[in-house]
């Protein structure tokens, strides 16, 4: 971890420095979810590649347009990065609505229905988890102009990486649903939506532990399925 005096301004918050003391004194537990999130991306890797491809053939085959799909998105200490996924909407999708999704979304293509459903849209994730820009456990990644709309305490959630998963994506695996019917879905998730996340990544903080992550993670695979 950073000194907090080496923080970026907007992380030196005496709202964030609580959060800040207690992942410094588990910088042990940081080790071994970073030696951890390395050997499991690499397990998956050399297990899943062969899918990747079958899924990749099948993306290009169902739409037109590139087989992924890349977005700036903020990690650690607010950094942006590329979030690499297997593309589910039609080419240019963000040019023809907002930037989250609803259900029932016209944009989102026949292949892209059975990934999202499925999670499996999140397995290039992978190589971001191995470049140390995403972790498998953590807040996920929003869009500069999301993180624009931070309160002081939110910014907490950039002391660690971005993650696969979440305790607020396993609360808010519905979230297509939750937005469909609003007639401004960006507001809607930015004012209301945002908020309540935010409340669970806080409080994945407070908790962090190696063991909780591996909680956690067993929980995603549960409720995946």
């Amino acid at each position: 971890m950073k000194k907090w005096e080496k923080l970026p301004e907007a992380l030196r918050k005496e709202v964030v420095r609580p959060y800040y003391e207690i992942l410094r004194h588990r910088r042990g537990s940081l080790l071994l979810k970073r030696l951890w999130d390395i050997l499991l991306a690499l397990l998956m890797l050399s297990v899943c590649l062969p899918v990747m491809l079958v899924l990749g053939v099948w993306i290009k085959c169902d739409s037109r347009g590139s087989v992924f799909f890349l977005q700036k998105r903020v990690t650690k200490y607010g950094r942006e990065f590329r979030i690499v996924k297997f593309r589910t909407m039609v080419s240019d999708a963000e040019k023809l609505g907002t930037q989250v999704t609803v259900n029932h979304d016209s944009r989102v293509t026949r292949a892209g229905r059975f990934l999202r459903k499925c999670r499996l849209d999140e397995l290039p994730q992978l190589f971001n988890v191995l470049k140390g820009d995403m972790t498998f456990v953590g807040t996920r990644p929003e869009v500069p102009r999301y993180v624009a709309g931070y309160t002081d305490e939110m910014m907490a959630t950039l002391l660690m990486p971005a993650g696969i998963t979440s305790l607020a994506s396993i609360r808010f695996k519905d979230e297509e649903k939750l937005l469909s019917g609003a007639e401004n879905p960006d507001e809607v998730y930015l004012h209301t939506v945002l908020p309540q996340k935010m409340k669970y990544n806080l409080e994945y903080i407070n908790r962090f532990s190696f063991f909780y992550d591996i909680k956690l993670m067993f929980m995603t695979f549960f409720a995946v399925l």
